[in-house]
C-alpha cells in the first residue's frame, strides 16, 4: 500500500491517497479537501475541481479512470444546483458537512487497467469476466415516509440489476442508506428493508449486505432516504465471506436490523474487506461508554480492527476512512485522535448521526491486501 499527502497551498487544498497495485489493476482512494476562507461555495467548489485535476495529474494517478464520485456537503439543496457535473462516473451528492469548517469535500474510486463506462446511470467496471456495478444517488419522492420511499428505491435497485442479470440476494455487494433526520426516520427503513429483503431471499438464515445506515440529508427536499450501492457480477459464491467478530459484535439481526458487519471479497490476485458502518458496541448489542467520545472512538477502533484481523487484514490494509459524528462539538477530540493513529489515511470527518442517539461516533473503512486465491483476478 502506498500512501500520499499533497498539501496545494498555492489554492488552500489537500489531496490525501492511497495506491494499490497488484496483477493487472490498481486502485486508488482519495479525500480531497479545502481549507476554509471566508468565501462562497462556488470558489471552495473551484479549488477542490482544480485539487482533483491535481490529482488526476499526479504520477500515482496517470491513467486512472475514476469509478464514483461522492461529495460531502454543508448544504446539498441549494449547493447542488451548482456542482452537477457532465461526469461518465455515477456520483453521490449528500448532505454531511465537513467538520474542518469548509463547505465540501470529495471522495474518488479510481482504477487503472480496467474498462469503465455508464450504462443506465450506473457506473460499470469491467475486467477479466467481472462486472462491478456502481449506482448512486438513488431515490424515491413519489411517497411521503421513509418505510414507503425505502421499499420503491429498493424496488428501483432491483429493476437496475435486472438489467445486469443480477439480483439483489446475489449479487449486491455493499450499501449506503442516507436518512433524514435519521432519530425520526430512521425506524420506517429498518421495517421496509427488512420485509424487502426477506421477499428476496436475505434472511438469517442466508445473508445480509455490507452497509451504513446514517443520518444524511439528500438535496431534494422531499427525499427522505437515499442510497448508494455496489454490486457485482461474474464471481463464484465461494469468493464472497462475511465478517461478524462475535468476541466483539453481534449479529445485527438480533436488534432488528439487517445488514452484515463486514464483507470480505477474494479475487486471484487480492482481497477487498468492506467494513459496515461501525460503532461502540459489544457482543450483546448494547452500546458502550455512553456519553465518553475518547472511549466510544477507541472501542470502535477495537471492534473493525476485530473484524478485518478476521479477514485477515489489519489497519495497515485499509484504504479510506468515512467518519460520522453526531456532536460537531467532539470534532477536535476525534480529529486528534485519528491523525495520531492514522496520520496519512484518506479521510474524511463529517456531521452525520448515527441511528442509536447514544453513539456519538461511527467509521466505515475499505480495506485491500494482496492475495493468491484460487480464482480469476480482480
Amino acid at each position: 500500500m502506498e500512501y500520499v499527502v499533497k498539501n496545494l497551498d498555492h489554492i488552500g487544498a489537500r489531496i490525501e491517497l492511497t495506491r494499490f497495485a497488484a496483477g493487472c489493476v490498481t486502485e486508488l482512494h482519495a479525500m480531497l479537501h479545502v481549507q476554509a476562507q471566508g468565501e462562497l461555495f462556488e470558489a471552495q467548489f473551484t479549488r477542490l475541481q482544480q485539487a482533483k485535476n491535481a490529482l488526476m495529474e499526479m504520477e500515482e494517478a496517470q491513467g486512472a479512470k475514476v469509478v464514483f464520485k461522492r461529495y460531502f456537503l454543508s448544504d446539498a439543496t441549494n449547493q447542488v444546483p451548482l456542482v452537477q457535473e457532465n461526469d461518465e462516473c455515477t456520483i453521490s451528492y449528500i448532505q454531511q458537512p465537513p467538520l474542518d469548517g469548509s463547505k465540501v469535500a470529495l471522495w474518488l474510486y479510481l482504477q487503472q487497467g480496467t474498462e469503465v463506462s455508464n450504462t443506465n446511470g450506473s457506473t460499470v467496471v469491467s475486467h477479466n469476466g467481472y462486472q462491478h456495478i456502481w449506482t448512486m444517488g438513488l431515490l424515491d419522492t413519489s411517497v411521503d415516509t421513509s418505510y414507503m420511499q425505502t421499499w420503491n428505491t429498493l424496488l428501483s435497485y432491483i429493476n437496475t440489476l435486472k438489467q445486469f442479470n443480477a439480483t439483489l440476494e446475489a449479487n449486491c455487494i455493499r450499501t449506503w442508506f442516507f436518512v433524514r433526520d435519521v432519530d425520526t426516520q430512521y425506524a420506517g427503513l429498518v421495517k421496509s428493508r427488512r420485509e424487502c429483503f426477506i421477499e428476496q431471499g436475505l434472511t438469517p438464515d442466508t445473508h445480509y449486505i455490507a452497509s451504513t445506515g446514517i443520518g444524511g440529508t439528500p438535496a431534494d427536499p422531499k427525499a427522505l432516504v437515499q442510497l448508494g450501492s455496489y454490486a457485482m457480477t461474474g464471481f463464484e459464491p465461494q469468493q464472497q465471506r462475511y465478517l461478524y467478530a462475535l468476541s466483539h459484535l453481534n449479529r445485527t439481526i438480533e436488534y432488528g436490523v439487517t445488514f452484515e458487519r463486514g464483507t470480505l471479497m477474494q479475487y486471484g490476485d487480492r482481497n477487498h474487506i468492506y467494513i459496515s458502518g461501525t460503532a461502540s458496541i459489544n457482543n450483546k448489542g448494547e452500546v458502550m461508554h455512553v456519553g465518553d467520545i475518547n472511549q466510544q472512538t477507541l472501542r470502535m477502533w477495537e471492534n473493525v480492527e476485530k473484524l478485518l484481523e478476521e479477514g485477515g487484514m489489519s489497519y495497515e490494509d485499509v484504504m479510506q476512512i468515512v467518519v460520522y459524528l453526531r456532536d460537531s462539538s467532539d470534532y477536535e477530540t476525534v480529529k486528534q485522535m485519528f491523525d495520531k493513529k492514522f496520520p496519512n489515511m484518506p479521510l474524511v470527518i463529517t456531521l452525520a448521526p448515527v441511528c442509536r442517539p447514544t453513539w456519538l461516533i461511527e467509521m466505515e473503512c475499505i480495506a485491500v491486501k494482496k492475495a493468491c486465491n484460487d480464482f480469476r483476478e480482480f
